[in-house]
């Protein structure tokens, strides 16, 4: 995930009380892209799931680190596994050998139910935007329900619709990686991410698609749905360049609405059944 250098200090401030407050217009994201890649959506969404679970405390390192740990520990395993320790070693070698296979093992099954509910989320995602036309919004919710969400991070699109990889260029990926860049960058500007940690709490994700939309092994319909009034949404909006004036002028008159408070009557919102429970961590910034 990236992350610029000041991260660090923005969120020293914040600790200390120099929160920004969210805005309810939406942040734009401007991308030179004529329409938006399904890998490009893809890499966005979990980008800032990672920012979301680890500007609130919710896993002890950035995504992208915990990815790479995980891998590493399994692999470590695999070989602590395969080394046939022979009697003529020392004793203490072999009580060496015994302790790190169950340190590594120990710290596998800490992190695995979390990477796993990551990754069946993103993977659920992905599969619907296998099954729908295009995606115009998306909302990340963190709390103990989607009903009352402590934070909630709402997404929206004005692309027109995706395409598929089959149809992607060789500077697709820089772009996805610029995109992802602006957005984080956005959300930390506006004061996105409180460091208050609340405990291990959950993370909701839900996509607005057409009501034709059936996936039921990894979405439910939610018809009506609204959480509480109380959270103040942090809300990005990202915009082709192809973007036409009467896409854009429907998109200013909306600005001030939440997204789930425009839903067409065609459009209703689905929540995953998957969830991301964070971990509980000792320290807030555990990791640093």
């Amino acid at each position: 995930m990236f992350l610029p250098p000041s991260f660090s200090q923005m969120r020293e401030n914040r600790s200390s009380g120099k929160e920004v407050e969210s805005k309810l217009a939406p942040m734009e994201i401007e991308t030179r892209m004529e329409v938006l890649e399904r890998s490009t959506i893809c890499q966005l969404v979990k980008e800032i799931v990672g920012f979301v679970l680890y500007m609130h405390q919710q896993i002890p390192s950035v995504l992208q680190n915990l990815e790479v740990e995980f891998d590493s520990l399994k692999e470590e395993r695999k070989n602590l596994e395969s080394v046939q320790v022979q009697a003529e070693i020392k004793a203490t070698s072999r009580r060496e050998h015994s302790a790190r296979v169950r340190d590594v093992k120990q710290r596998i099954s800490s992190l695995e139910k979390l990477m796993n509910n990551i990754s069946d989320l993103l993977s659920a995602f992905e599969i619907t935007l296998n099954e729908i036309p295009e995606v115009s919004a998306i909302v990340l919710m963190l709390g103990g329900s989607p009903l009352r969400p402590l934070h909630v991070y709402e997404l929206s699109f004005s692309h027109g619709r995706y395409v598929l990889e089959k149809e992607m260029n060789s500077n697709n990926s820089r772009a996805a990686d610029l995109l992802s860049k602006k957005a984080i960058r956005a959300l930390l500007s506006s004061g996105a991410g409180s460091v208050s940690y609340a405990g291990p709490m959950k993370l909701f994700l839900l996509v607005r698609a057409p009501t034709a939309f059936n996936l039921p092994q990894h979405f439910l319909p939610k018809r009506d749905f609204r959480y509480s009034k109380k959270v103040s949404p942090s809300r990005l909006h990202i915009k082709c360049r192809n973007l036409n004036q009467e896409t854009s002028k429907s998109l200013q008159d909306n600005d001030t609405s939440s997204l789930l408070e425009s839903a067409s009557n065609d459009m209703i919102w689905f929540q995953c059944k998957h969830t991301i429970k964070g971990l509980a961590l000792k320290s807030p910034f555990l990791g640093e």
